[in-house]
């Protein structure tokens, strides 16, 4: 083991950050003419969980998923049948794995890290995505905020982790793509590292918290966790 007895559990986000949602473009090509338009559902649909969390409802993240798609479709003037719901629920079961994610987990692996994932997504019967995925056998937990009834960035997902775990916010480290997650694990008092994939860019804005790691790539955003931990 390199890494310290303070080093960080590492707790990974799952759509996009480990997940590739590329591959539902298909779908959106299919039903808009246009795959760029899985970038708008995706929005609406984050935006809408963080609303829901907000207003003090729940609906868990497939059904909002659904229901963005079906709204996406109101708002371009396109059909979305029950047919092209159930698609998008198969493609998001079936995501695979980035192809750098594979070997930035072995690195932490091996380094004697913790890793746990965290997700907006609902809990799921075998074979759930990350075992489609082939990823399972990385991680010791999977945490989904259908526990809390609260979506990600709200404090209280992060605590659960934390609470669940025996640990304080603090000895977690929380890896995504998405800056609204890292903003709110810091916020919780977690560290935060930031994946800046494709679609995805640091808010410059004054109050925003830097991440403490942060790289275009996750071996490399590894690489600085147990270089940190040295």
């Amino acid at each position: 083991m390199t890494s310290k007895k303070s080093a960080p559990i590492i707790v990974f986000d799952v759509n996009e950050t480990l997940l590739d949602i590329t591959t539902l473009e298909p779908l959106f090509e299919r039903m808009f003419g246009d795959s760029g338009i899985l970038r708008e559902w995706f929005a609406q649909l984050v935006l809408y969980s963080q609303t829901m969390t907000l207003s003090g409802i729940y609906t868990p993240f497939n059904k909002l998923g659904a229901a963005a798609l079906q709204m996406t479709a109101s708002i371009h003037q396109k059909t979305c049948s029950s047919n092209d719901v159930e698609e998008l629920g198969a493609r998001m079961r079936n995501m695979p794995a980035h192809p750098d994610v594979v070997p930035a987990l072995t690195r932490l692996k091996d380094a004697g890290f913790r890793l746990v994932t965290l997700t907006n997504s609902p809990g799921s019967a075998a074979p759930t995505p990350l075992d489609e995925a082939g990823l399972s056998q990385f991680f010791e937990r999977t945490f989904s905020v259908e526990a809390t009834s609260k979506f990600k960035p709200a404090p209280e997902t992060y605590q659960h982790v934390a609470q669940e775990l025996s640990v304080q916010t603090s000895d977690l480290c929380l890896v995504a793509c998405h800056l609204w997650d890292t903003i709110g694990a810091q916020a919780a008092g977690c560290q935060g590292a930031f994946l800046t994939r494709p679609h995805n860019a640091f808010l410059p804005a004054p109050g925003v918290p830097h991440p403490d790691f942060m790289a275009s790539d996750l071996t490399e955003l590894a690489d600085q966790i147990i270089n940190n931990a040295l």
